[in-house]
């Protein structure tokens, strides 16, 4: 006769190696297939670790790929010099190297390190390729202005909570993704415990009035349960709990793998919350997965006026590069932004 299940507690038991099987590097060489192009550079070098550990946020020498378009005054160089620049100059020609030997590639990339991606450092770059790194100075503004990948730098962060805890065996990665044009109201969330799918929400916290659809809900969630049972159940052996993302297709019809996480604290439910999902583990369950979008331009999820991560932004005028120039020097639409903001920045105190 089988051994009944124990009751299940709101998070599974987290160890070491669990964590561990979630970074980038331990699931993408499984999954690749499936999942977006992309290129793992490790070991980084204590160098370049102690740069993303450094204060500020500043462009390391020739990690550029054009000449500046603006130079500064000599008075006005001195005072960055004084006030902004970093008291160490960084600069990695051999990362400089590979990293534009993979945007040649790819044509563009999107950066992340073991676990987490600098999503909420977005408005760094223009908006209308968001994210898009096309030189080695805009990966490093990424991750230097993202509050996100804090969590990747720091190990006693990346095994908070492991049963036993234990920093032994962590190394830092950079990972390149190749980039796309991403039709984000694609983006899924995927929730599984014990082995069950049990539920999907929309990343995005937009509203959308073709995910709306009876219709459409039902192709989502058949196509997701389909694409995780073709793909993902019985290939993912690391622990019967996880969390992943996937991107549908235009069609709806199959998915790619975005990335993987833990079922734990540190992952978003996004428009579940725990204690529900763990319900749908203990309660009755409909044959496909529970799907959750924004329903409504007035739901309490749905963005409006504000736009994402802005506790994160900082003045454009507070970013240097290690020279000691103003960021204007940085790119031309660096130049339009500062341009653009001071006028408004007038405009108000008149």
């Amino acid at each position: 006769m089988p051994t009944a299940l124990s009751p299940p507690t709101l998070f599974p038991a987290l160890t070491r190696e669990s964590v561990l099987s979630f970074q980038f590097s331990s699931w993408y060489p499984q999954f690749s297939r499936i999942s977006v192009k992309s290129t793992i550079i490790r070991p980084l070098s204590k160098e370049f670790q102690d740069y993303l550990h450094s204060d500020g946020v500043f462009i390391p020498e020739g990690s550029e790929n054009t000449e500046a378009h603006i130079s500064a005054s000599d008075d006005d160089s001195d005072d960055d010099s004084d006030e902004s620049s970093p008291s160490v100059s960084y600069a990695f020609p051999d990362l400089d190297a590979r990293i534009r030997q993979v945007i040649t590639a790819y044509g563009g990339v999107f950066p992340k390190l073991n676990f987490s991606s600098p999503r909420d450092a977005a408005w760094v770059l223009p908006p209308g390729s968001p994210l898009k790194c096309t030189s080695p100075a805009e990966v490093y503004m990424l991750l230097k202005s993202s509050d996100f990948i804090s969590h990747d730098l720091d190990p006693e962060n990346v095994f908070e909570g492991c049963e036993p805890y234990d920093q032994g065996g962590y190394e830092l990665e950079l990972v390149l993704r190749k980039w796309y044009s991403i039709d984000r109201s694609r983006e899924l969330r995927c929730f599984v415990r014990r082995d069950i799918l049990i539920g999907i929400s929309q990343r995005d916290p937009n509203y959308y009035d073709f995910l709306n659809e009876e219709s459409t809900q039902t192709r989502i969630a058949e196509t997701v349960k389909r694409f995780w049972e073709d793909n993902i159940r019985g290939k993912w052996g690391n622990s019967p709990h996880y969390v992943f993302d996937v991107l549908l297709t235009r069609d709806l019809s199959n998915a790619h793998i975005l990335d993987f996480n833990p079922f734990a604290p540190r992952t978003d439910p996004l428009l579940f919350t725990y204690e529900e999902l763990l319900s749908l583990v203990t309660g009755p369950r409909s044959s496909i997965p529970e799907l959750r979008v924004i329903d409504s331009r007035s739901h309490p999820s749905a963005i409006r006026n504000a736009p994402a991560h802005q506790h994160n932004m900082i003045p454009l005028e507070a970013l240097s590069i290690s020279s000691g120039r103003d960021i204007e020097s940085f790119t031309e639409t660096w130049h339009e932004e500062i341009k653009r903001s001071m006028e408004e920045e007038s405009e108000s105190d008149g």
